[in-house]
C-alpha cells in the first residue's frame, strides 16, 4: 500500500521512566531497554540502576522511518507492534569474559495512534514479566510495573482527509466448532491454519493468516468475556499476547449475521460448544486501508459478495540449524491436508451504517468450481498463492499479515515458478482447465471430480463451523444520523402549533360586554327594590299589567332624572365600541349613510341578542334547561363512516371524518383515518396532507412516518420517501412494517444490497418477536391440543434472497390504481354521487366487531384484519357494549339457521405471517392497495410464505374491487380448499354474492359464518346485508335476531333501522318506534328512517307526528318509491298524515 504523504518521515520513540522494577540480585539492579519493531533492534537505553523504591530514570529515544519503497509502510503501523524489552545485567563472574544478562520483562506499544491523524501520544503500558522472572511476584503493596512512553513524528502522517477517507479493517479469528474426529490433540502436533486474501490497491490481493490453533477437547464452553490476543509469535513475555481493551463476548446466536443463527440451530450449537471438540485461536489481525483500498475493498464485496475463508491442517516442521526455512520439495503436497472453505457473506458491510459482522459460517471442502462459482476466486491463498506461508512454522512465523507481500516484482516471482516446474506437479497444476477457461466466467465441467477433496468432506459430516467477526473502524457507507432525519422531517414537515388566543379579540370583546350588562342589570334592579321593595319584585307575576307599565315609567323617569341612566349608557359604550372594532371589524369612517344605517341595525341586533344572553346567565331560574341530546363518540362516528364508505356514499363519509377532526383536531388518529379514506377516494393530495398533519403533531409516530413516506412514493419523490423510512427505522428499530416498506423502496430503485439488507432486518425482528411471544405465552399453549399449537418455523435467509432473485428475474406485476366500487349494501339508503373517479373501500376494512373472539384470536393471527401492529388505527367503537356482549353472548348464534350449516367448533390454525403478510395487511388497512400486488409477489415466493389462504384471500379482494367477479371467485374456491372451515372465506363469499344480485347463495354463505364459533374479521357488515337479505325475502323474525345481534355489537343509525324495520312488519309497534327513535337520534338526516317513522305514527294515531315525520321524509327526497307509496296509502287509510291535502 502507499504511503502517501508520510515518505521519509521518522517515527521517534521516548522511553522515559520504569516504575516498580525488581531484579534478580535486589532493588539496586542495573536495567536497560531495548526497543524492537518490524524485527528490527532500534537501539538499546544507557544501563540504569534501579531506585530502592525501583523506578529507573531511562530517557532513551529512539526511531525509525518510513518508506513505502520496502521498508517500514504504514501497514507496519497497524499490526505490528513496538517491543520495549527490560534486562538486567548480572555480576561477572570469575573466568567470565562477557556480561550475563537476564530478560525482566516485555511490554507492547500500539503505534495505532498515528494513523488516526495524531503526531504524537504518550501512554503508560504494563510491564509483562517473563517466565522465571523477580516481577512474577510483586511486593506486597507494589503495583505492576510499567513504562512511560512518549511517541511523535514531526507532522501527521496522515492528513484530516486521509484520515476520514482511510479506514481500519479488524477480524478476529474466535474457534472452529465440530471438528472432525480425526483431530486429535494426542499424537503428531498440527498447525491448525486460516486465512483470507484482503483486496488492495491495483489488483494485488494480500492474504491475512491466523496460525497456531489450540486443539481443545469438549466439555465446557469457552468463558466470556475473554480477551483478544495479538497474531504475533515472538512475544517473549505471556502477559503481553493480549490485546488491551479487546475481548470476545459472544451474543445471542440470532444476532448474529451468520449461517446458524436460526432457533432450529440452537441446540446443535449448544452441543458443538459445549461437549465437542473445537480448534480456539481468539486472534484479532489488523489492516490499514488507505482511499484507494477502501474503494477496491466495497467494490470487491460488490462485485463477489461471499468472500473464501480457508482452514487447513499441516504438521510442524522441526527446523535444523543453519537451514531455518528450508523445506524438501517432495513434502509440499503431502503437508497441506483437510483443506476447507467457509464463505462469508460480505454484503452486510455494505448496509448504511454497519461496521461489524460476526456470525457462525459452515466449513466446506476446497472445490475448485464451487469456490470460483461462489466467489470468483481462482486461486487458493495456501495452495497457488502462499503455499509457502502454511510451512514456516519457525518462531515468529507470522508477524504481519500485510507487511511483506509474497512477490514484490516479476523478478522475484520468476525463480519461484521455475522451482514448482522443475519439481513435481502442483496440486494447483490440477486446475489448468479451470483457469484456462476464467475468460467465460465458468468452470470446465469434470473440475470438481477432478479436485475431489476427500479430507475436506469430512468437515460436512461432522458439521464443522467457524466463528469469525470482521470490523471496520468507520462504516463503508454512512448511515444517516437520527438527529439529521428529524431535522430533515421538520423540513418537510414543519410543527404547527396552535396559535395563542388573543387577549383583546373578539371573544374578550363580547365577554366585557356580557360583563357591563350583567353590571347595569344589577345596579337598574337595586334602584327598582329601593323605588317598590324587594316585596313587591317577588310577588310581580300577580300585579296586572298597568300597574307594571306605571312602575316602568316611574322606573325611567328617576334613572333621567338623577343622571344614572346616561351614568349607564357611558358605562357601555365602551364595550360597544371593542364590539364593533374586534367582532365587525370596523376601524374606518362610513362611505354613506345608507351603510351607516345599514351597520346601526345589524349592531342592534346583535347587541339585543346578547344583552338577552348575558341577563338569562345572570338569571338561571328563569332559564329553560338544554334538551337532551345522545353524545355520539369519535368512534361512533368512524364506525358511521365505515358504513357510508361500504355504501359509496362519501358525501356523508367526508362529513363524518371531518365532524371527528372539529371535535379533537389535535388528534393524529383522525388524520390518519382521514388520509385512509382520500386514499380510497383517490384524493391524493388530501392525503399527503392528512398524513403531515398528523406527523406534524408527533414527529415520533411510526404510522404517520410511513406514510408520509407511501404518498411520497406514489407522488414519486423518491428523496423524501427515503428519509420517512430511514427515520421510521432509526425510531423503532423493531418495527417489521418499517423494514418491509423500506425494502419495497429499494427494490423500486433498484438498490439490491440495501433492499437485502431492509428484508433481513424485518426478518430477523419477526423472528425475535414471535420467539417471544411464544415464551409468553408457553402457559396458554400448553393447556391447548397438539393439533391446535403453533410452532414458527424460519428458513434461512439466504432462501429467501433467492426468492427474491428469482422474483425479479421473473418480474412484478404492476401497480394499477383502484377504479373499481362495491354495490351498495342497503339499496334503499340515499346515496350521494360519488366524487370522479373513486374507488370503494375493502369489506375487509370492517373490523369494528365486538371483543367476544378476543380470548380465541389471541392464539393466531386473523385473517384478514387489515390492522397494522399499533391500535391507534384500529380502536375499536362502543366498548362498553362490546364488553357486555362478551358477557351476555349467546351458546348459538344460528338457532334459526337450517342444520345443514350447523358445524363442530373449530379454531383458526395458519403459520406465522410473513413480513410481507403483515405489510399486506397494513397496506390493505390504509387503503394504499397500489402496493399489494408487489408485496403479493414477495409473499408468493417467500420460503416462509407461498400460496397460503390468506394469499388467496388478499387475492380474491383486489379482484372484488375491480367486480372481477369470476376471478374472485377461482380465488375464493382455492382459499376455501386450503382452510374449509374458515369463516372469513365465507364471509367474503357472501359479499361476492351479494354484489353481484344473487341473494339466495349470499344467504347461505353468511348463514355459514354466522354460525361458526369464531367470528369472522367483518361480521357488521355480514350481519347487516345477512338482516337486509331477510327483510327482502320476509323472513322478519330472522331479520329481527340478526339486527338484535348487530346493534349489541356496534350500535348505528342502520343497525338500528333494520330492527326497526323488522318490529314494523311483525306488528311490535312500540318496540319498532323505540328502534327507529335510536336510530334518528344517531342519525337524523336518514330519510328512511323518518319514513317508518311516520308509518308507525300513522299506524297508533299520532296525527302531529305523522305529519312531522311525513315532512321530513319529503325534505330528505326518499328516494324508496316503494316505500313512499305504502305512506301514502296508509295516509289514505287512516285520513291523516299529509297536511298538503
Amino acid at each position: 500500500m502507499e504511503l502517501g504523504s508520510s515518505s521519509g518521515r521518522t517515527v521517534h520513540i521516548t522511553v522515559t521512566n520504569g516504575y516498580d522494577l525488581k531484579g534478580f540480585k535486589g532493588d539496586t539492579s542495573v536495567t536497560f531497554v531495548r526497543a524492537e519493531f518490524n524485527q528490527i533492534v532500534l537501539g538499546d537505553s544507557s544501563k540504569i540502576t534501579v531506585s530502592p523504591e525501583g523506578t529507573a530514570k531511562y530517557n532513551f529515544t529512539c526511531s525509525f522511518e518510513l518508506s513505502p519503497d520496502g521498508g517500514t509502510t504504514l501497514d507496519d503501523l497497524a499490526h505490528k507492534l513496538l517491543f520495549l524489552t527490560v534486562t538486567e545485567l548480572l555480576p561477572k563472574e570469575k573466568k567470565q569474559k562477557d556480561e550475563k544478562t537476564s530478560i525482566l520483562g516485555q511490554a507492547v506499544v500500539d503505534l495505532l495512534p498515528l494513523l488516526e491523524g495524531e503526531d504524537s501520544f504518550e501512554t503508560t503500558v504494563p510491564l509483562h514479566p517473563v517466565q522465571g522472572s523477580p516481577l512474577e511476584t510483586p511486593s506486597p503493596g507494589s503495583k505492576q510495573c510499567s513504562l512511560d512512553v512518549k511517541v511523535f513524528v514531526a507532522e501527521p502522517l496522515l492528513t484530516p482527509a486521509q484520515v476520514s477517507a482511510s479506514n481500519l479493517l479488524k477480524v478476529t479469528l474466535e474457534a472452529a466448532y465440530s471438528v472432525p474426529e480425526s483431530f486429535i490433540p494426542v499424537g503428531p502436533q498440527y498447525n491448525y491454519v486460516v486465512g483470507l486474501q484482503v483486496p488492495s490497491v491495483g489488483e494485488k490481493d494480500y492474504p491475512m493468516v491466523f496460525k497456531n490453533g489450540n486443539m481443545k477437547l469438549g466439555g465446557e464452553r469457552e468463558p466470556v468475556p475473554r480477551p483478544k490476543k495479538w497474531p504475533i509469535a515472538n512475544i517473549l513475555a505471556p502477559g503481553a499476547n493480549n490485546i488491551p481493551d479487546a475481548f470476545i463476548v459472544g451474543g445471542p446466536y440470532e444476532e448474529e449475521e451468520g449461517e446458524l443463527n436460526h432457533p432450529e440451530d440452537r441446540e446443535f450449537r449448544n452441543q458443538a460448544e459445549c461437549i465437542k471438540k473445537r480448534i480456539v485461536w481468539d486472534l484479532e489481525s489488523r489492516c490499514y486501508l488507505d482511499p484507494s483500498a477502501v474503494a477496491s475493498f466495497q467494490k470487491r464485496i460488490a462485485d463477489c459478495r461471499l468472500w473464501p475463508v480457508e482452514i487447513t491442517r499441516v504438521p510442524l516442521v522441526a527446523v535444523q540449524k543453519g537451514k531455518a526455512g528450508k523445506l524438501e520439495k517432495t513434502d509440499d503436497e503431502n503437508q497441506l491436508s483437510f483443506h476447507g472453505v467457509a464463505y462469508v457473506n460480505m454484503v452486510p458491510l455494505l448496509y448504511p451504517g454497519v461496521k461489524r459482522i460476526r456470525g457462525a459460517f459452515h466449513v466446506f471442502p476446497y472445490l475448485d468450481g464451487t469456490v470460483f462459482e461462489k466467489t470468483k476466486c481462482l486461486f487458493s491463498l495456501f495452495r497457488d498463492t502462499g503455499h509457502h506461508i502454511v510451512h514456516n512454522n519457525k518462531a515468529g512465523g507470522l508477524n504481519s499479515p500485510l507487511s511483506k507481500p509474497f512477490s514484490k516484482n516479476l523478478k522475484e516471482e520468476k525463480p519461484m515458478k521455475d522451482k514448482d516446474i522443475d519439481g513435481r506437479i502442483r496440486p494447483a497444476d490440477l486446475q489448468a482447465p479451470s483457469i484456462k477457461s476464467q475468460s467465460s466466467d465458468t468452470p470446465l465441467e469434470g473440475e470438481t471430480t477432478l479436485s475431489h477433496n476427500l479430507e475436506g468432506q469430512q468437515y460436512l459430516e461432522a458439521g464443522t463451523y467457524i466463528v469469525l467477526e470482521i470490523q471496520l473502524d468507520k462504516a463503508l457507507v454512512p448511515k444517516r444520523m437520527p438527529e439529521e432525519l428529524a431535522r430533515r422531517v421538520k423540513e418537510m414537515i414543519p410543527p404547527r402549533p396552535p396559535l395563542t388566543r388573543r387577549t383583546g379579540g373578539a371573544q374578550k370583546a363580547l365577554s366585557d360586554y356580557h360583563t357591563q350588562i350583567k353590571s347595569i342589570s344589577r345596579a337598574i334592579l337595586d334602584e327598582y327594590h329601593q323605588m317598590f321593595g324587594k316585596q313587591v319584585a317577588k310577588e310581580g307575576s300577580d300585579i296586572d299589567s298597568e300597574s307594571l307599565e306605571e312602575q316602568k315609567c316611574q322606573l325611567n323617569y328617576e334613572l333621567n332624572c338623577s343622571g344614572k341612566y346616561f351614568a349607564f349608557k357611558e358605562q357601555l359604550k365602551h364595550a360597544v365600541v371593542k364590539i364593533v372594532r374586534e367582532k365587525y371589524l370596523k376601524t374606518t369612517a362610513f362611505e354613506s349613510q345608507e351603510e351607516l344605517q345599514t351597520f346601526i341595525s345589524e349592531l342592534y341586533v346583535f347587541l339585543i341578542d346578547q344583552m338577552h344572553v348575558a341577563l338569562n346567565q345572570s338569571m338561571p331560574d328563569d332559564i329553560q334547561g338544554p334538551i337532551p341530546t345522545i353524545e355520539i363518540s369519535t368512534e361512533q362516528l368512524r364506525l358511521f363512516a365505515f358504513e357510508a364508505e361500504v355504501n359509496e356514499n362519501f358525501e356523508m363519509a367526508a362529513v363524518y371524518y371531518e365532524e371527528r377532526l372539529v371535535r379533537e383536531p389535535q388528534n393524529l388518529d383522525h388524520w390518519l383515518d382521514y388520509g385512509a379514506f382520500c386514499l380510497l377516494i383517490e384524493d391524493n393530495i388530501k392525503a399527503q396532507e392528512c398524513f403531515r398533519k398528523a406527523l406534524s403533531l408527533n414527529e415520533n409516530h411510526i404510522h404517520s412516518l410511513l406514510l408520509c413516506g407511501v404518498m411520497a412514493v406514489m407522488m414519486e419523490n423518491y428523496e423524501q420517501a427515503e428519509i420517512f423510512f430511514e427515520d421510521a427505522t432509526c425510531l423503532e428499530p423493531t418495527n417489521v412494517i418499517a423494514w418491509t416498506l423500506l425494502g419495497l423502496f429499494y427494490e423500486i430503485q433498484n438498490n439490491d444490497i440495501r433492499m437485502e439488507m431492509a428484508f433481513h432486518e424485518a426478518f430477523k425482528q419477526l423472528q425475535a418477536r414471535h420467539v417471544q411471544t411464544k415464551l409468553k405465552k408457553t402457559a396458554t399453549i400448553e393447556n391447548i391440543d397438539e393439533e391446535l399449537k403453533l410452532e414458527p418455523h424460519f428458513g434461512s435467509w439466504a432462501a429467501i434472497h433467492e426468492s427474491i432473485t428469482a422474483m425479479k428475474a421473473e418480474g412484478i406485476p404492476g401497480i394499477r390504481p383502484r377504479s373499481s366500487q362495491l354495490m351498495n349494501a342497503h339499496p334503499n339508503i340515499e346515496l350521494h354521487p360519488p366524487p370522479q373517479g373513486p374507488s370503494t373501500v375493502l369489506s375487509s376494512l370492517e373490523e369494528l366487531t365486538e371483543e367476544s373472539s378476543k380470548a380465541q384470536s389471541e392464539l393466531q393471527d386473523p385473517i384478514v384484519t387489515l390492522q397494522p401492529q399499533e391500535s391507534s388505527l384500529a380502536q375499536k367503537p362502543s366498548n362498553v357494549l362490546l364488553k357486555e356482549l362478551v358477557a351476555k353472548k349467546e351458546t348459538s348464534k344460528c338457532q334459526d339457521s337450517s342444520p345443514f350449516y350447523q358445524y363442530t367448533p373449530h379454531i383458526i390454525t395458519q403459520p406465522p405471517a410473513t413480513i410481507f403478510m403483515e405489510t399486506i395487511r397494513f397496506l390493505m388497512k390504509v387503503n394504499a392497495v397500489q402496493f399489494v400486488h408487489r408485496v403479493l409477489a414477495h409473499e408468493l415466493l417467500c420460503p416462509q410464505g407461498g400460496p397460503s389462504c390468506e394469499y388467496y384471500l388478499v387475492l380474491a379482494q383486489t379482484h372484488l374491487l375491480k367486480k372481477d367477479f369470476a376471478k374472485t371467485e377461482e380465488y375464493l374456491q382455492q382459499a376455501a380448499q386450503m382452510d374449509y372451515l374458515n369463516p372469513n372465506v365465507w364471509g367474503v363469499k357472501g359479499h361476492l354474492y351479494f354484489l353481484s344480485g344473487n341473494h339466495a347463495e349470499a344467504k347461505a354463505c353468511y348463514e355459514r359464518t354466522v354460525s361458526f364459533v369464531v367470528d369472522a374479521a367483518e361480521m357488521h357488515f355480514i350481519f347487516l346485508r345477512l338482516g337486509h337479505i331477510y327483510l327482502e325475502e320476509k323472513e322478519y323474525e330472522k331479520a329481527k335476531s340478526t339486527y338484535m345481534q348487530a346493534c349489541k355489537r356496534a350500535p348505528s343509525c342502520l343497525t338500528w333501522l333494520g330492527l326497526g324495520i323488522a318490529c314494523y312488519r311483525l306488528e311490535e309497534l312500540t318496540e319498532a318506534e323505540d328502534a327507529l327513535s335510536e336510530a334518528n337520534a344517531l342519525n337524523n338526516y336518514n330519510a328512511e328512517v323518518w319514513a317508518y317513522l311516520a308509518l308507525v305514527c300513522l299506524k297508533v294515531g299520532r296525527q302531529l307526528e305523522a305529519e312531522q315525520a311525513y315532512k321530513y321524509t319529503v325534505k330528505l327526497k326518499l328516494k324508496n318509491e316503494a316505500l313512499l307509496a305504502e305512506i301514502h296509502s296508509v295516509q289514505e287509510m287512516v285520513g291523516f298524515g299529509d297536511p298538503s291535502f
